[in-house]
């Protein structure tokens, strides 16, 4: 193992040795608690501390016997593709009485469990704190009454807890998405664009009610993500005369050749004072007031369902491993903390200060003081209404500002699932600021030879949910077709560029920026949106695309997996995209279990290969015989997929056999997920602002023209740590590798050891970002917008 850096924190320094973690999932069941429950037994055993199941919540804490039990690594193998929770979850009565937590202490201290991982909603992270700040006093108490020794209170004085938020409705302050939630969404959409196909043919409007009975998140997102007429939500209740405001939105779009209205319902949706918007009542408002054929479907427990996307897989991974450093690092001062998302980052917040703000927005919502209660939710929350708003009404032309700017949109690069959804919203609040927008078919090709078109708010209606790209899109860089672009630019006044792409895009918008020199033209504002499966451009964090293929390469390894555990004994070798970048191989890897994802930024050699497969023949002496292992397209030119498969093979022999798989372009097919739909459709109407901003200041009145030439008014904005940022293309040249298309950094690598740690590799984990107390941010309107959907 390499040498450590002085500077860096590293979790061997920090360990289990004699801790007991129990683990335990309470109040309602969410997608992706099983993964964290994983990966907390998984790394508790790797800190060599025990680590206990409570079956059956806090219940089973009380009852304890047989529902307190000592695990091994082997007991969590094939459940991090299951949905719900295998150790099950209760509500407890009697936990809620000092009677019930007095058992509860007494059978913990019969285990020498003072460490606590609590997964749930916050009603269960509430009781865990009051459990922990009464612990020596139950302690106490169980030892006058002679149930344990003196010396027990002694060496047991402290319970340390660390929660996580299991929770599909997302309505926990503090973090930006709790576990269950994306899976949650993949439910609803897949029922809506299913419901769309069925509407469309028969000219329906349909009413979805979906879960969310003090939280409109999955309401408000899934409204986002399939481009619904007309949502309510708890938070944001519609004004006085809503019901004729709605109808004539209808009666609207009815009227633009639209063959289906689609209207989202949160369980707990309000009017302004206080009473409740049911499914019911939508639909009978519409069936009177306009007659059209009009249907509910109430989604019910189907949202709770399924199996886990591969963000909530990921996500729980992240948050259970960091739940154990937490476990491990407490000290008796540290407060009772949850481990949360912020952005792109991993973070620990204090549980109280959490569950205080969780309980300010429903006391806001009782007092009718809705503004408040959108803005403590947070800004994820507000940024998702802002969004929606500006892209589900169109004004009418006479309140429309107007600017006379042409803006023109193209696609470049090869297709990523959401491109579709960040053109919707790029030509909506385009015309929303007031500008003509332009779109332009196959990209910067189609440009030279003059396929532009001017494209109207009703051109991109029902684009969300289509996969590919709609306008055409091609890899040709613009230098060879300079002249001939400079003169479309000028033929139809084009005063802005939007570019979504992949690192081609990149490339296109520094070709452009440098032909400023020569061509005028060109010196107009141009930002870049990152879409591409391969998630590897400079910048950027996430790109539209990559999430969706995450999910196709999640789905096919379950698949494959669950043929190897009926066959037993064989290993798969799974060949993923992304060019030399390996985010999709090592983020698939922690996805979906596998043993090794070998990717270009790690190099390895033979005797890391043959490393790898000794340690799948010890695996296959356990009970768990079967293999998964990735690779990237272009992690190595020599060990290629046939060459490692040749190679498992012949040193597999006698022992396990071998399968391969390319996946291929399926990677880039299919209906975008609703995390590229989300992300695609924020990140465009921000950049369409920024555009909008950029025109005014750079707008010449004496010439009456655009005039841009400056590094910033070329930008790419990209998603970094926890901040949507506009960075100039040219800055961002000495963070590229130019030669093998890839960021020179990329955070994802810092996951790489976590999968490693989770498939028994023995390996060092950098946590410097890990172990600092944060405290809940109470943000004010104007903050930089983190991007969680």
């Amino acid at each position: 193992m390499a040498e450590q850096p002085a500077d860096k924190k590293f979790f061997e320094n920090l360990s289990g040795a004699g801790k007991a973690i129990g683990v335990l999932t309470s109040g309602g069941d969410a997608q992706g608690m099983n993964a964290a429950v994983r990966a907390v037994v998984r790394m508790g055993i790797y800190v060599e501390a025990k680590v206990y199941f409570i079956y059956e919540g806090y219940q089973g804490m009380v009852d304890g016997g047989d529902n307190i039990v000592e695990v091994s690594w082997e007991s969590v193998s094939s459940i991090l593709q299951v949905g719900g929770t295998v150790i099950g979850s209760a509500r407890c009565k009697e936990f809620r009485t000092r009677e019930g937590r007095l058992k509860a202490a007494c059978n913990l201290i019969q285990r020498g469990i003072t460490n606590l991982c609590v997964i749930g909603g916050d009603g269960s992270l509430t009781g865990a704190n009051l459990f922990r700040e009464e612990w020596s006093g139950l302690l106490e108490e169980l030892a006058q009454s002679g149930k344990i020794e003196e010396e027990a209170v002694k060496k047991y004085v402290y319970l340390n807890i660390v929660g996580m938020v299991g929770s599909i409705d997302n309505d926990f302050c503090g973090t930006d998405m709790t576990i269950g939630t994306d899976s949650a969404l993949h439910r609803i959409i897949e029922v809506v664009d299913a419901i769309m196909t069925t509407a469309q043919s028969h000219q329906r409007t349909f009413v979805l009610e979906v879960m969310g009975r003090h939280c409109g998140y999955l309401a408000l997102v899934s409204a986002l993500a399939c481009g619904a007429d007309w949502v309510f939500i708890p938070e944001y209740p519609p004004e006085e005369g809503w019901e004729d405001q709605m109808c004539v939105k209808l009666s609207e779009n009815r009227a633009r050749k639209k063959r289906l209205n689609i209207i989202i319902v949160a369980e707990g949706a309000i009017d302004s004072h206080n009473k409740p918007i049911t499914s019911e009542k939508v639909k009978d408002l519409v069936v009177q007031q306009l007659g059209f054929d009009t249907r509910v479907t109430i989604l019910g427990h189907v949202q709770r369902g399924g199996t886990p996307s591969a963000f909530d897989r990921i996500l729980a991974s992240r948050m259970g491993v960091e739940a154990v450093l937490a476990l491990l690092e407490a000290t008796p001062d540290t407060p009772a903390c949850v481990v949360s998302l912020s952005g792109n980052q991993a973070v620990r917040l204090p549980l109280m200060e959490c569950v205080q703000m969780t309980q300010e927005v429903q006391k806001a919502m009782d007092e009718r003081k809705f503004c408040e209660a959108v803005r403590l939710r947070g800004r994820s929350f507000e940024n998702n209404l802002n969004t929606y708003k500006l892209l589900s009404h169109r004004k009418p032309d006479t309140e429309l500002p107007k600017t006379n700017f042409n803006v023109a949109v193209l696609n470049v690069g090869a297709p990523a699932a959401g491109m579709n959804a960040a053109v919707r919203s790029a030509i909506r609040v385009g015309i929303t600021e007031g500008h003509n927008m332009f779109a332009v078919i196959d990209g910067f090709e189609g440009f030279a030879n003059g396929q532009i078109k001017e494209i109207s708010w009703g051109d991109v209606g029902g684009w969300t949910g289509q996969g590919g790209s709609l306008l055409g899109t091609k890899r040709t860089l613009p230098a060879k077709y300079l002249e001939k672009i400079a003169d479309q630019m000028r033929i139809n006044n084009i005063n802005a560029l939007m570019v979504i792409g992949g690192f081609e895009a990149y490339l296109g918008l520094l070709e452009l920026s440098a032909a400023r020199e020569k061509y005028d033209e060109f010196c107009v504002p141009m930002v870049m949106v990152p879409a591409t499966v391969s998630n590897n451009v400079p910048g950027s964090d996430f790109s539209i695309g990559a999430d969706t293929a995450l999910n196709t390469i999640t789905d096919t390894c379950d698949r494959i997996k669950q043929s190897a555990s009926g066959t037993k004994r064989r290993v798969f070798i799974i060949e993923t995209m992304g060019g030399y970048c390996g985010y999709l191989a090592n983020m698939g890897g922690l996805a979906a279990g596998a043993d090794a994802a070998y990717i270009f930024e790690e190099k390895f050699d033979i005797r890391e290969l043959q490393a790898n497969v000794e340690h799948l023949t010890e695996k296959m002496k356990t009970s768990i015989q079967r293999g998964l292992v990735l690779r990237n397209e272009n992690s190595n030119e020599n060990y290629t997929t046939d060459f490692i498969y040749q190679l498992y093979s012949e040193e597999g022999k006698g022992v396990f056999d071998c399968r391969k798989n390319v996946l291929g372009h399926m990677q880039q097919g299919g209906a975008p997920s609703p995390f590229d739909r989300n992300f695609g459709t924020k990140i465009s109407a921000k950049a369409v602002q920024w555009i909008s901003k950029k025109l005014r200041e750079t707008y010449r009145r004496d010439e009456g023209k655009v005039f841009a030439n400056t590094e910033d008014s070329v930008c790419l904005l990209g998603m970094r740590r926890r901040n949507l940022l506009f960075q100039p293309v040219v800055e961002l040249k000495d963070q590229a590798d130019f030669v093998h298309r890839i960021p020179k950094e990329q955070w994802w690598l810092k996951l790489r050891p976590l999968m490693k740690i989770l498939a028994k590799y023995k390996t060092s984990y950098d946590v410097s970002d890990s172990g600092q107390l944060e405290h809940v941010a109470r943000h004010s309107p104007k903050e930089a917008e983190t991007v969680a959907i």
